[in-house]
């Protein structure tokens, strides 16, 4: 995995070269404008010196001169434009006193997000939401349970709980089956009564054994590529793709929500 890559980098100090060139001038990296052939070229030449199965996801622009930002196996990093530099870790703007990484991680999660359908996600919402929050879920982990108790809170709050799935064991096991949780979450995808079968599982009540055309291996590859594994569950995200955190009491997720949400306070 390229984060594996990545730790052996920072740990033995080796220089980053890549095969990024075919002996013309290095590509122009400028903010805004698109990646050109040749520059997407020469990135996926670099990341792949690092890891040659590693799945790229976005190449752009950085917002530095030079550079372009790249998301690839769930991190960001920033690959020189010719090639010969990677760059692990925040970008700050200190004159803005912004974090330039965490704005193109919430670029990046709001498009994919918006990509899963309302009918792949369960819903928990007041009548009339004033905010939403999507939120990877287990059905086993505490923090994840503590959430889902404060729903009524959150959803009296306006905050409508729009789940994916996150299994945090993985899909298959060591042996090449499916790991119990993954099975379990499939089980509650596929219930006749979704909502229900969530609240009883967090509650250690094994849903009724149910299989069907389901999301969950695909939500949790979508974790994956936005970061997850790093995270754990609850992975709570905003409206404009910025990560909230885990779980937060229902004042405290207000507050945080109101702060990335076009509907204000």
């Amino acid at each position: 995995m390229l984060k594996k890559w990545l730790l052996a980098l920072c740990v033995g100090g080796w220089a980053f070269s890549a095969y990024a060139t075919d002996g013309g001038a290095a590509p122009v990296a400028v903010a805004g404008q698109a990646v050109s052939p040749a520059a997407e070229k020469m990135v996926r030449q670099a990341v792949s010196a690092l890891s040659a199965d590693v799945q790229i996801d976005s190449i752009e622009a950085a917002p530095i001169p030079g550079f372009y930002q790249v998301i690839a196996a769930g991190q960001l990093i920033y690959v020189s434009a010719d090639g010969k530099y990677l760059l692990n870790g925040d970008l700050i703007d200190l004159t803005r006193k912004r974090n330039l990484s965490d704005a193109g991680w919430a670029a990046f999660r709001k498009a994919e997000l918006a990509k899963v359908p309302a009918s792949e996600r369960i819903v928990f919402a007041p009548a009339h939401p004033k905010y939403t929050i999507t939120v990877f879920t287990d059905v086993t982990c505490g923090y994840c349970r503590a959430l889902h108790e404060s729903m009524a809170a959150y959803n009296k709050e306006g905050i409508a709980v729009e789940y994916l799935a996150w299994p945090r064991d993985g899909v298959t096991s060591q042996s090449g089956g499916p790991t119990p949780v993954y099975t379990e979450m499939v089980s509650v995808w596929c219930a006749a009564d979704r909502n229900a079968s969530l609240t009883a599982a967090k509650h250690d009540h094994a849903p009724k054994p149910a299989t069907c055309v389901n999301p969950v291996k695909q939500e949790y590859e979508l974790g994956l590529r936005l970061g997850i594994d790093a995270m754990g569950t609850p992975a709570v995200f905003a409206e404009d793709g910025s990560m909230i955190g885990g779980y937060l009491p229902p004042a405290e997720m207000l507050n945080a929500v109101q702060k990335h949400s076009s509907a204000g306070g």
